[in-house]
């Protein structure tokens, strides 16, 4: 009955498409003199690798050209190569932020292009190392005459805060397991050790060689020839073009003219103008084009699970300043619903974690065992999955990265700070009552005494011992083994392939077929489906009450200096967990000024959102927001979008009930996870999100 149900629902699905598209074609008939030559694409941020198909209605719509993934950009490359009418691609980087995995595989679209004889064009305003190494895998580089390149190579800073945290009168007392295991130095020494500059420098070494090679390589440069342009930067415009750095210098504008002069039937006409359009004005040039057709057999399906962020206990996702952060009941959670489906045939865990909490990536590797017992779970990282993020994925069939992704980190390390001396200068004073040897063990108050030191040790060495027989039991080698490759050292993907810390060294599209092989699937044609759990807003409480109960850390060095602001915070602000009383209490108290104000102000926007008044309603939103709307845009989107009704009815009730107060921002619960947010904006509150 299902099969039967498919097939119907293939043939009218694809009657539709044909129906659909013989209404269009005399339209396209006619728009096919006009069909662009180079097809535009711009790559801005970091694209993730599938599609995210928003379900808001506030927010901003991309460009036509602005690439939403990298999955969309594969496809579409396809049809383009098929076409023989398409002469190539123009590609502009505006602040390209992508990992060294996501920069390969967007090299390989690149040369398979270039292999059907297809030009790439590359063009920036202002490029840094990573997207100059990008463009050098086109054609053509074009730069802005008064552009930037920024080639200067690879810097970092290691920090040590030993002797400022000293002058502060706070003191760290940690514990590790692991002679590489330098993630305490932060806080403890007053210089960088020799291990950390060893670690620091081999990876520096790797990642410029890498840069220098894709430089020789894209600009037909001996080695040295390449890393001599690369000491001698950064360079303007002008000067790049003097050194051979790139090909021409025009402006935006100028382009279209550019390119004509690159085809091969251009014969000096200096006034010919190439036409140059979107992915989506191409397709409107020709019959069913764009169109998906429905196969009568079900295709396979690959289940995307991501682990990004710190690993943390409990039910959070997010990214506070700067710093990601995913619970462990999150990802179980995906896994489980990947698991159950059973449209679902595979699974990639993409992990991008230097871990964190020891507990709470072993509650995620003994589901990660539970879910590839049941169907094949591959895991991936084109980042890094170091510490506690490795143990996650060590339940995974198979482990894959990407080359310069950073794998490893086999390491534990436990410990807390001590604000007596910051405590005594401020003139507080703690007096501290326990009932048990230990039950001061983890007090901000004072240092470790020598019992609860010794037992700290010993869990420190009993949870390291626990890592190092995971590791040996899911890569099929001895614990000697792993200890010789653990104690905290890192490599690269393609180091960590060598020492055998991962099955293999490619790239995600790669990763989600081999996942199908493990499922015995055809890899010719699948689809790949988000478990993502839904983005939910990120409560900064409670993410230090959870980093505040977590002392054994199973985390990368490199992500030290990001979480030092949460362990601080967790240690200053929830002494002894007083941050449940304190919440409970602001929330019995008596109703505040900035909540009978908020409330007006949502109250002015419902009434005027009904009655048709968007000039009203446009005034009360937040300055993002006007900047990026108009009334009359605001008006567009309430008539078109289905449940807008529906939230402004949820948001009035929601009036009814109590809100939620965090300084500047108030937030109305409208069911589920979703709310409307205020935020106060020149002293007045204004509407910053529906849901």
């Amino acid at each position: 009955m299902k099969l039967l149900m498919r097939f119907l629902g293939a043939v009218l699905y694809n009657a539709w498409l044909v129906a659909r598209g013989l209404l269009a074609l005399p339209m396209r008939w006619m728009r096919r003199r006009h069909r662009p030559q180079f097809i535009r694409y711009r790559l801005k941020g970091d694209p993730p690798y599938l599609t995210q198909r928003s379900r808001s209605w506030l927010r901003r719509r991309a460009s036509p050209a602005e690439v939403s993934s990298l999955e969309q950009l594969r496809a579409e490359f396809k049809q383009l190569i098929a076409d023989p009418t398409v002469r190539g691609v123009l590609l502009i980087l505006e602040g390209l932020r992508i990992s060294a995995g996501k920069r390969e595989a967007l090299a390989t679209l690149f040369r398979q292009m270039r292999s059907a004889g297809k030009l790439v064009v590359g063009y920036a305003t202002h490029a840094d190392n990573r997207e100059y190494e990008l463009l050098c895998f086109a054609d053509r580089i074009v730069l802005f005459p008064a552009g930037r390149l920024e080639l200067t190579g690879f810097m970092t800073e290691a920090t040590a805060l030993g002797g400022a945290l000293q002058h502060a009168g706070i003191a760290a007392h940690f514990v590790r397991r692991g002679q590489y295991k330098t993630a305490p130095e932060l806080f403890t020494q007053r210089t960088v050790s020799e291990v950390q500059r060893e670690t620091v420098e081999r990876i520096l070494d790797e990642r410029f060689g890498a840069l220098v090679a894709d430089i020789a390589q894209g600009r037909n440069l001996e080695v040295e020839q390449a890393r001599a342009k690369v000491d001698h930067g950064p360079y303007t415009a002008k000067r790049a073009l003097n050194e051979g750095l790139c090909d021409a210098l025009c402006s935006e504008d100028e382009l279209d003219a550019y390119l004509a002069g690159l085809l091969p039937d251009a014969a000096g006409d200096s006034k010919r103008h190439a036409r140059i359009g979107s992915f989506r004005e191409y397709i409107r040039t020709r019959p069913f084009a764009g169109s998906t057709w429905k196969r009568f057999q079900g295709t396979p399906r690959v289940g995307w699970i991501p682990l990004h962020g710190m690993i943390v206990p409990g039910e959070l996702s997010g990214s506070p300043i700067g710093v990601g952060v995913v619970g462990s009941k999150t990802v179980c959670k995906a896994l489980k619903a990947a698991a159950a489906d059973s449209r679902c045939h595979a699974i990639v865990l993409e992990v991008e974690s230097p871990g964190g909490s020891a507990l709470a990536s072993e509650l995620i590797l003994d589901e990660v065992r539970r879910t590839a017992a049941k169907k094949p779970l591959l895991a991936y990282t084109d980042q890094v999955v170091a510490s506690g993020g490795y143990l996650s994925a060590l339940g995974a069939k198979e482990i894959w990265a990407a080359p310069h992704a950073i794998v490893g980190s086999i390491g534990v390390f436990a410990g807390k700070f001590d604000f007596s001396g910051l405590l005594g200068r401020l003139g507080v004073q703690r007096t501290i009552f326990t009932r048990g040897q230990n039950a001061g063990i983890f007090s901000a108050s004072r240092p470790f005494t020598e019992a609860e030191k010794h037992a700290l040790e010993a869990e420190v060495e009993e949870t390291y011992q626990d890592f190092l027989q995971a590791v040996a039991r899911a890569r099929g080698t001895s614990v000697q083994r792993v200890h010789e490759v653990g104690e905290g050292r890192i490599f690269s993907g393609a180091q960590a392939l060598q020492v055998g810390l991962i099955d293999q060294v490619g790239s995600f599209e790669r990763a989600c077929e081999r996942a199908l092989e493990l499922a015995s699937l055809p890899t010719e044609r699948y689809r790949v489906r988000s478990y993502a759990p839904r983005a939910r807003r990120f409560s900064l409480l409670a993410a230090l009450r959870e980093i505040s109960t977590t002392h054994l850390y199973a985390l990368w060095d490199g992500w030290l200096e990001k979480v030092l602001l949460f362990s601080l915070l967790a240690a200053l602000s929830i002494p002894g967990g007083c941050a449940t009383d304190t919440a409970r209490t602001v929330a019995e108290g008596p109703v505040s000024s900035a909540e009978t104000e908020s409330a007006a102000v949502l109250r002015r926007f419902l009434d005027a959102a009904d009655r048709g008044d968007f000039e009203t309603a446009y005034q009360l939103l937040s300055q993002s927001w006007r900047f990026r709307y108009t009334p009359e845009r605001l008006k567009q989107d309430f008539a078109l979008e289905p449940r807008a009704k529906d939230l402004l009815g949820r948001a009035r009730t929601a009036l009814k009930g109590s809100p939620k107060e965090v300084g500047d921002v108030v937030e109305y619960p409208i069911g589920g996870d979703n709310a409307v947010r205020l935020v106060r904006e020149s002293g007045a509150f204004k509407i910053a999100a529906l849901e």
